[in-house]
């Protein structure tokens, strides 16, 4: 019997492969056939080309270099911007900082006062040596507003960033006569900005170093309305004022009247009457007296600002921005602090 050798058919080597291949070589052999486009034999399939951006992107800038002039107008325009951002925040933010951190040293040197019995009964202290603008003479509490202060002596703008003022031509609180006290309304706390809400009959309180006083308040008048009569002896008045008109914007001053309900204290001496009081301690009066002193740190902003550009040619703009912005900024505050003594008092 003759045996034909049939022929050994090479169609699917890699399936026989696969068969009589062990069971890891044998998964081994399908990942590749999936590789290499899987038992059908098809190609693989190619990535999808990334899509093409909307816009086409921007060439670098090439470096910009100021000419000497370019370099004046922006560091110019540097201060002028530093000095407007510095002004308002000053007036709405800082100065209130600054105001509440004033009264409550000063509240603390009035109670030592009190307690040991030397705070001031007239225009002099115990040693009998004029009281210096700032110093503080008494405690005002109006309820019906919330309002807590210590009343300071004096009435001139650097002064009223403290607290309310004591105008120095007239008499403390408590005493027979006419006591007037100052305040603002919008910045540095704005200690009178709402007594345009008292109502005749409101109680106003003051502690002074003769004691506590209680005054009812009588009315409410602004420029050009009739003034109270005149009082009569062993009578006391109390005369509280501020701005009017929108805040940090004053067109006018409003007066609030309050009639004395306790008793009624002799008035101690004063060397300061209304034809001496001093010009800037008056109602809406500006404070020039300091002008030296905003020339000096004016100068000093301008120094800060030559440094800054002189850094900004050396060592870059980055690096002389994180060193000179808390420079600038103080600076500025500086300078914003003593502009503010040229607004109105009672700002």
């Amino acid at each position: 019997m003759t045996s034909v050798d049939a022929p050994v058919s090479d169609a699917h080597p890699p399936l026989a492969a696969e068969h009589d291949a062990p069971r890891g070589l044998r998964s081994g052999l399908r990942g590749s056939a999936r590789l290499l486009g899987g038992r059908s034999g098809r190609p693989p399939r190619s990535p999808k080309p990334p899509r093409p951006p909307r816009r086409a992107p921007r060439p670098p800038r090439p470096p910009v270099e100021y000419s000497r002039q370019d370099q004046l107008v922006r560091g110019a325009l540097t201060i002028v911007s530093a000095l407007l951002l510095a002004f308002v925040g000053n007036l709405m933010v800082f100065s209130h900082v600054q105001h509440f951190a004033a009264q409550q040293q000063l509240e603390n040197s009035f109670r030592v006062q009190l307690a040991e019995g030397t705070a001031p009964v007239n225009e002099g202290d115990v040693d009998a040596v004029l009281l210096a603008d700032g110093a503080p003479v008494a405690i005002i509490e109006i309820p019906a507003l919330g309002v807590r202060k210590v009343v300071v002596e004096g009435t001139d703008a650097g002064t009223l960033k403290s607290g309310p003022g004591h105008r120095r031509d007239t008499v403390l609180p408590g005493q027979a006569g006419v006591s007037v006290i100052m305040a603002r309304a919008a910045a540095y706390g704005g200690p009178f900005s709402r007594i345009q809400e008292l109502l005749p009959g409101d109680v106003i309180r003051i502690i002074t170093g003769q004691g506590e006083h209680t005054y009812e308040v009588a009315g409410l008048r602004y420029e050009g309305d009739p003034s109270p009569p005149a009082l009569g002896a062993g009578e006391g008045r109390l005369l509280l004022e501020t701005a009017r008109g929108m805040s940090y914007a004053p067109t006018g001053v409003v007066r609030v009247d309050a009639s004395l309900t306790s008793e009624v204290l002799p008035a101690g001496p004063r060397d300061t009457m209304y034809r001496t009081l001093p010009a800037a301690d008056r109602e809406l009066a500006t404070d020039t007296s300091t002008v030296w002193a905003l020339v000096f740190a004016l100068q000093f902003l301008i120094l800060v600002e030559i440094a800054l550009v002189w850094s900004i040619r050396r060592i870059g703009l980055r690096r002389t921005w994180v060193v000179f912005v808390p420079v600038v900024f103080l600076s500025s505050l500086l300078v914003a602090d003593q502009v503010s003594r040229l607004l109105p008092n009672l700002l």
